[in-house]
């Protein structure tokens, strides 16, 4: 960890500061304040849940219908972890700071800076306070939705299926009247089915790979007996509302005059290639696409923690049995740490609370311990198994033109990386990032970094590896800031006295 001189305004370290409140994030602060350690939680949200438990305003909870009904799964495990949080906060264990992003995190000896800023509005908080201290830290920031380009995809109408679920859950709002939800993997199925039960006509969900290839590791989908009966669950909704699933299709083009009317879907082989012939055109008015999801890095990468590609070709943080990173300070739990689902995180939260625990010198339980290692090894075989099944196909670029855009932010095409390639020589993902300006707009390459890493990995005949991912994260200021929050840094040194 880098080590940089404290501003003179420090406070008291707490001894834990967890970032992000999903899952596992949730799960870590639980735990570290029941073994008696004081915590300090940050997270964007303004209420706790993350993405997986997102949810209507609490504050209004008449005015929508009860979450477990609207296609959350786990809510008693939520409510429970919420409960705990509550009583942590009411015993003075715990600190909630709400609505805060974490835009830089900075070591200084034997604690860890991290510098908040609000997500909305006014900094209310007190300028002193918007840099929380401690003892240790525990990233626990989740992930995105992880997409690729087509011809079309710009068009309003359609997002990612994450996105669609989030409205679905949090406002119980139907982000269209007809759609077609496509990519790869089982969060596709959850998607369907939430908007069908919404009352949404969901004309056709398509996966790019054929289930059979579950097939080849069959013993990896047992690990996770809860997850067969989720798909039993979403087989039945699709019979009862006569939603068709197909394998071994992809929406090779979205078409539509101001927003999306119709999609183009194509049947592909075994890497992704369109079969001749096989095109076809329904009508929607929204796409869901989910290819995945990417770790969200921004503070690893910015620490110089150590990085590793996963099975899925996503970046994650690299950790040992206990979920300590490379840094003796920094703990990872949840999607950080390899896409594995909410369960999983819940299980690595835990650990990760009690391992920062037993760190710190408070009496842990060995045994508790050792059954989340369990656990999290069983979950981490489905895992593989998930990921093997559902790869993002070989030969996806084939179904771009030239106009496709790549990057949304900066409008920038296909032809114009290819030319970045071919024309300029550059020959990594950062040096058309610089001549082509992909991911050098808002969302600073979170939507388009991986798409673009594959494709510049194509056109050079190189492969994506984790220095790659990180020259598309890596950041000083990991999210969009005020200079009254760059300025809050001000004095560096410790002689400077603050104005």
């Amino acid at each position: 960890m880098a080590e940089n001189i404290a501003p003179t305004t420090e406070t008291a370290p707490a001894d834990v500061a967890v970032v992000g409140a999903g899952p596992a994030g949730l799960s870590a602060a639980v735990v570290a304040a029941e073994h008696g350690l004081q915590v300090v939680l940050i997270d964007a949200g303004h209420q706790t849940g993350g993405q997986y438990w997102r949810h209507p305003d609490e504050r209004h909870r008449d005015s929508f219908a009860a979450p477990e009904s609207t296609g959350h799964h786990h809510w008693r495990h939520y409510t429970d972890l919420r409960d705990r949080l509550a009583a942590a906060v009411a015993s003075g264990r715990l600190r909630h700071l709400a609505g805060r992003q974490v835009w830089r995190t900075d070591g200084y000896g034997d604690r860890v800076a991290l510098r908040t800023s609000a997500v909305t509005g006014v900094d209310t908080l007190p300028r002193a306070e918007r840099t929380t201290w401690a003892r240790r830290l525990v990233i626990a920031t989740g992930a995105y939705d992880r997409q690729l380009p087509v011809p079309g995809w710009t068009l309003p109408g359609v997002m990612a299926a994450g996105g669609v679920q989030a409205m679905l859950k949090a406002n119980q709002v139907r982000a269209g009247r007809r759609a077609v939800v496509a990519g790869t993997g089982p969060f596709l199925l959850s998607v369907a089915a939430g908007l069908a039960e919404a009352g949404v006509e969901v004309v056709e969900v398509v996966d790019a790979n054929a289930l059979t290839r579950w097939a080849a590791t069959p013993l990896r989908a047992l690990q996770e007996p809860g997850k067969l009966w989720e798909g039993v669950g979403y087989a039945g909704t699709f019979l009862r509302h006569r939603v068709p699933l197909r394998t071994r299709t992809v929406i090779s083009a979205v078409r539509g005059s101001g927003r999306v009317s119709e999609v183009e879907l194509s049947r592909v082989d075994g890497e992704g290639r369109i079969r001749p012939g096989s095109s076809r055109t329904v009508a929607a008015d929204l796409v869901a696409f989910g290819w995945g999801f990417t770790p969200q890095l921004e503070l690893a990468v910015g620490l110089g923690l150590r990085t590793r590609i996963d099975v899925d070709g996503s970046l994650v943080i690299d950790v040992d049995d206990d979920l300590r990173a490379s840094d003796p300070l920094v703990f990872a739990a949840g999607e950080v740490t390899g896409i594995g689902g909410a369960i999983a995180s819940c299980a690595e939260g835990e650990l990760a609370g009690s391992a920062v625990a037993r760190d710190l010198g408070a009496p842990t339980d060995a045994r508790t311990m050792a059954r989340h290692r369990r656990r999290l090894q069983r979950g981490r075989r489905f895992a593989i198994g998930m990921h093997r099944a559902s790869p993002v196909p070989a030969a996806w670029d084939q179904w771009l033109t030239p106009e496709t855009h790549i990057c949304r932010c900066e409008e920038v095409t296909a032809a114009e990386v290819t030319d970045a390639v071919d024309g300029l020589r550059a020959d990594d993902a950062r040096d058309v990032r610089v001549t082509a300006r992909p991911g050098m707009g808002l969302c600073q390459g979170r939507v388009c970094g991986f798409a673009l890493s594959k494709l510049v990995a194509t056109g050079t005949g190189g492969d994506v590896d984790a220095a790659a991912l990180e020259s598309l994260t890596n950041r000083q200021v990991g999210v969009p800031v005020s200079l009254g929050d760059l300025a809050s840094l001000v004095p560096h040194h410790p002689n400077q006295e603050e104005s």
